[in-house]
């Protein structure tokens, strides 16, 4: 990990939406499946068809340790695409997280992993292990496109892509946004005079 890759993975989310103008942000619905997980790294990218999680497990053996497995599992919400045993495997080949378009199952067993899995809720079913699918290619994961390679960060509040490229520009953007936010907190959170005058200037500008 390079000393950008270690800033950008300690940015919250939002300061990330923030400065990519929310542009590259993944559904609101994928979220961690513990409120306390964040999760950071190169996208190694998977889709498949609904109901079909072979090639889940095709990519969690070719990413590299590191990576978040981003699955483009087309939103399918009747059964899992993976349960605490294939989250077990991506946590024990070192990768850095699971992001899902989405739903997991055996909830209780992934959460016991403490390892960042993050989706839009659970099933009972298991998926097929058929073999629809590709992996590292470009794919859609909860409605933003996802390259190979991009810098994928989330925490509570939910997941956002950082385009290849646009790494250091995000970062910068993200502090300055943060140093903004931080000074008007200070100036105005607590002081009742100060939040009214916040407020009367906000409405008048329309």
């Amino acid at each position: 990990m390079t000393a950008l890759e270690r800033q950008l993975a300690e940015l919250p989310v939002t300061a990330v939406s923030d400065a990519l103008k929310g542009q590259t942000n993944l559904d609101p619905a994928i979220k961690p499946v513990r409120d306390h997980q964040r999760v950071a790294g190169r996208a190694y990218t998977v889709k498949v068809n609904a109901a079909d999680n072979k090639l889940v497990l095709k990519g969690i053996g070719e990413a590299r340790e590191g990576d978040v497995l981003v699955v483009d599992a087309k939103g399918w919400m009747q059964n899992a695409a993976c349960g605490d045993f294939v989250a077990g495997l991506a946590k024990t080949l070192g990768l850095s997280g699971l992001v899902i378009d989405g739903v997991v199952r055996d909830l209780d067993g992934i959460r016991d992993l403490d390892f960042p899995v993050f989706c839009k809720g659970t099933a009972q079913a298991a998926s097929g292990r058929h073999g629809t699918g590709e992996t590292n290619i470009p794919i859609s994961c909860g409605g933003a496109a996802v390259m190979p390679g991009d810098y994928i960060v989330g925490d509570i509040d939910g997941v956002a892509v950082i385009p290849q490229g646009q790494e250091e520009a995000v970062f910068e953007g993200a502090r300055k946004k943060m140093t903004k936010d931080d000074e008007r907190e200070r100036a105005i959170i607590g002081n009742e005079e100060a939040a009214r005058a916040h407020i009367r200037d906000v409405l008048s500008k329309g």
